[in-house]
């Protein structure tokens, strides 16, 4: 018995050995190639949260997730949302009025909604949370706490005082204390990045111009200085950080591109000087097409100001010739929504009526997607080695772009999501 008992105790003693995790093969008729618009009748195969092979015969002894003719490609990435923000409520003091408990929860029902619809990584472009919750949500994901969506995260956008990133629009005798986003010298953006990455964000975003969901900013002024932008990417860079530019004016613009920024947000009154130089730097361009377009529809609803809708009206007639110039100079191009979740096939339709092809539109988010984020070796391809993030539209979004709406499958590092 003494002796059972020992070898039992050693048999307890000794290091749990992982299970083997279990392989499943996704099957369509129609698995998409994202970088040469081929289709195939094949099995993806996946073992635990990373795809292991594709094969075109049916897989012995291994579940097979049966697809059919629905169109199977990469997760989707989109490269501009707010996740925190609340999209029935676009007044000016919308900041104002949430806490950041509400704020969180707000970001966990939005990001959840991306990924039910496709959507398995995104790059926050900006809270308006000074307790970083998007950070906090990036977490919560990465460590399984809840289901979300890969996130890459920014904190509150840099900006100047009375610029497009200060959420201060009470009268000037009410007091609230200035956000530590403020910063009107090249000192202070200094100290307003370092603090960013003490917090954990992956990317700085900056405030190059102003904008036009706002009461204080005009979008064709500069605001940012060159130098400003110029330290805050130089902080950012040996910190390892990236940095995205809102920048719709010129101006703006070509500030954010001749200091080094890594990526430019709408670029909506983009000139040929700039679009010429961002095509020799390889900056990257994220358009944001349709919330601009979907701004002037909305009127004067959902709090939306008669400011706001002024500018928006404005701006938009520079769009167009701005995406032409893009395309003419053939600049890296990035999806990016920055407006509701239920609205994410709308931004592939703005950019296929602005001039790209379906499939190019795809691209935007995939291996586009993957390559501004640096992450081309692990997500953006159905390829070996790549995280099983895996979606399925009913129809082909080669031929109809809107068939990427008709979501019915989705799996991100090999868990499945949605089925239907």
């Amino acid at each position: 018995m003494r002796i059972l008992l020992t070898a039992l105790g050693l048999l307890l003693s000794l290091p749990a050995t992982a299970a083997e995790p279990q392989s499943v093969a996704i099957h369509s008729r129609h698995v998409l190639d994202v970088t040469t618009g081929t289709e195939s009748d094949a099995y993806v195969i996946v073992s635990g949260e990373r795809i292991v092979g594709l094969v075109y015969k049916e897989p012995a002894d291994m579940r097979v997730v049966e697809l059919g003719d629905a169109t199977v490609l990469p997760g989707l990435i989109d490269c501009h949302v707010h996740v925190d923000a609340d999209w029935n409520d676009l007044s000016a003091v919308e900041p104002l009025r949430r806490s950041a408990a509400d704020k969180t929860l707000l970001g966990l029902m939005n990001a959840q909604t991306y990924l039910r619809r496709g959507f398995t990584t995104l790059r926050d472009a900006g809270s308006t949370d000074y307790g970083y919750d998007t950070v906090s949500l990036r977490n919560a994901f990465n460590r399984g706490m809840f289901d979300g969506p890969r996130m890459f995260v920014a904190g509150v956008p840099l900006s100047i005082t009375g610029g497009h990133g200060d959420l201060n629009a009470l009268a000037p005798d009410v007091p609230m204390p200035r956000g530590p986003n403020i910063a009107d010298t090249p000192d202070e953006i200094r100290v307003a990045v370092r603090r960013d990455i003490r917090n954990g964000v992956d990317w700085i975003k900056l405030m190059a111009s102003g904008g036009v969901m706002d009461v204080l900013s005009d979008y064709k002024v500069q605001e940012l200085s060159d130098e400003q932008i110029r330290a805050a990417v130089e902080v950012a860079h040996r910190a390892g950080r990236r940095v995205m530019a809102h920048a719709e004016g010129t101006a703006g613009i070509a500030a954010a591109v001749r200091s080094g920024v890594d990526t430019i947000e709408h670029g909506t009154v983009l000139d040929e000087e700039t679009a010429k130089l961002m095509a020799e730097r390889g900056t990257w361009l994220v358009p944001t097409l349709e919330t601009f377009q979907r701004g002037p529809e909305m009127g004067l609803t959902q709090g939306q100001e008669p400011e706001m809708l002024e500018k928006g009206r404005a701006i938009l007639h520079h769009q167009q010739p701005s995406f032409n110039l893009a395309l003419k100079y053939h600049l890296k191009i990035a999806y990016g929504l920055d407006d509701e979740p239920q609205y994410t096939t709308r931004e592939f339709v703005a950019l296929v009526k602005a001039g790209l092809t379906p499939l190019q539109a795809l691209q935007t988010a995939t291996v586009n997607a993957a390559e501004l984020l640096q992450k081309s070796a692990t997500i953006g391809l159905l390829i070996p080695g790549h995280y099983a993030d895996i979606i399925a539209v009913n129809g082909d979004p080669l031929k109809d772009i809107t068939a990427i709406d008709k979501v019915v499958f989705v799996m991100k590092g090999g868990k499945v999501i949605r089925k239907e």
